[in-house]
């Protein structure tokens, strides 16, 4: 009896991981609903081909159980498929701005996100609103501790601008919101290491190694990368920078069809965890 117990509990303990991993693969079948979703923007739908949602957000590890704080929405493509997959088992911080921000211009920008999630309050009824305003080192968005997921999409350049502390200080506040052994998924736009990268990341452009080292001095371990928004057509040499390249054409008419077969830039896509 006794031999019989230990070949069995030794059996399932060896088949353990293996039932793990199966189960890691398993389709996300909430995701891919709220991806499909017809609540979403048809010119965001259109996107998909390049920002590949389902594969990004897996690669993450997103489960709908967890507290996910998303960095800077801006217009809300990504809220549009978080929102919704969060909304009945997890929660959805937008962390950005808001009404109540002291810039006119901020709260103006503030008010506009949260019509549109007033617009539909099926879809968006359960997304918290966070203040996050890193040009005021402003970072009033989640209780310490209690994030087990933080995601920003294509801003980490963005920040540059604002030099050494406020970046340091912004990348606290994410290490601060998140739960030990939480993660930092960050998607960016790559600029190859034979360019050189200028200190603002002017071009929209950063070295994904810079940024690498950034985060993880930043107490975060770089877990595991991604060439999902990989995209080889993108020489990251462009006038006006990324800009010049779909979806905002800041050359207008110049070049356009250039633009338009290279698609959108080529990304990394980068997941650290919490130390």
């Amino acid at each position: 009896m006794k031999r019989f117990l230990a070949a069995a509990l030794l059996a399932a303990v060896s088949t353990a991981p293996a039932v793990a991993a199966e189960a890691a693969k398993a389709p996300d079948a909430a995701l891919k609903a709220a991806i499909a979703s017809s609540s979403r923007t048809p010119d965001n739908v259109k996107r998909d081909v390049y920002r590949h949602p389902y594969e990004t957000l897996t690669f993450f590890g997103i489960r709908p159980d967890m507290t996910v704080v998303e960095l800077a929405p801006g217009g809300g493509w990504y809220t549009e498929i978080l929102a919704p997959y969060l909304r009945d088992k997890g929660k959805l911080i937008a962390a950005g701005a808001t009404p109540e921000s002291k810039s006119p211009n901020t709260a103006k920008a503030g008010e506009r996100f949260k019509q549109r999630l007033d617009a539909n309050p099926t879809a968006y009824g359960k997304v918290q609103l966070g203040a996050f305003e890193p040009g005021a080192g402003v970072f009033n968005y989640a209780a310490p501790g209690s994030a087990d997921m933080v995601l920003t999409f294509r801003n980490l350049h963005n920040w540059m601008e604002g030099g050494d502390e406020k970046l340091k200080a912004l990348l606290a506040s994410v290490h601060t919101a998140l739960k030990p052994g939480g993660v930092f998924g960050v998607v960016e736009h790559r600029l190859p290491a034979s360019q050189k990268q200028d200190a603002t990341a002017s071009s929209g452009y950063m070295h994904e190694a810079y940024v690498i080292k950034l985060i993880e001095g930043a107490g975060f371990k770089l877990a595991e990368k991604s060439e999902i928004n990989a995209n080889p057509k993108d020489t990251a040499d462009h006038k006006n920078g990324v800009w010049a390249l779909p979806p905002t054409y800041a050359n207008k008419d110049e070049d356009r069809a250039k633009y338009a077969a290279i698609g959108e830039s080529d990304r990394m896509t980068l997941k650290f965890v919490k130390r």
